[in-house]
């Protein structure tokens, strides 16, 4: 039996944590909720869930995302995060849970909690022009697009096809 435990986290202890923990990422400044999982006494994984980045996807209004996941390493943490989160959204009445994972993550843990793949989503080149120019804020690397639901179905995709997702023609221009 695993000595791991789901245990509440506030946003800025969370944003800590991440900080100190994810790969490539900072912590985002807002949230929706986020969860912890502790080992005894000792936080070991955070995860945060808030609105989806996509303004596609967050038009719809009943899907959430997890925008940042961080561990310690200890085995099994995210898995229980991803499943505390896919709960946890459910639970507050939303339809659907969405995030993703870099190209060369395995999304083992997402898998394990119930998650599917919805699509690829190819690297990005990023805001900057030459009229406007900015600094990059991201890795543009390609991502793959995970979708939990509550039946595990794709019922409640609100029409969000991988062609939709992805920016793909027609479908953007008429929704």
């Amino acid at each position: 039996m695993s000595d791991l435990r789901i245990v509440p986290v506030d946003l800025k202890h969370a944003q800590e944590f991440v900080d100190a923990h994810h790969r490539h990422h900072a912590a985002p400044v807002g949230h929706k909720f986020s969860v912890g999982v502790a080992k005894g006494e000792r936080l070991v994984g955070v995860a945060i869930v808030g609105r989806p980045v996509s303004r596609v996807i967050q038009s719809e209004g009943r899907t959430l995302e997890v925008i940042r996941s961080a561990t310690d390493g200890t085995r099994n943490a995210n898995s229980m995060l991803y499943g505390a989160c896919k709960r946890a959204t459910f639970a507050l009445g939303y339809d659907r849970l969405i995030t993703y994972t870099q190209d060369g993550e395995t999304g083992a843990s997402l898998r394990a909690a119930g998650y599917r793949v919805l699509a690829q989503r190819p690297s990005r080149p990023g805001w900057s022009t030459p009229s406007r120019p900015r600094k990059n804020r991201a890795d543009h690397v390609a991502r793959t697009l995970w979708e939990a639901t509550p039946s595990g179905s794709t019922e409640v995709n609100r029409g969000l096809t991988p062609d939709r997702v992805l920016g793909g023609g027609a479908a953007d221009a008429q929704a």
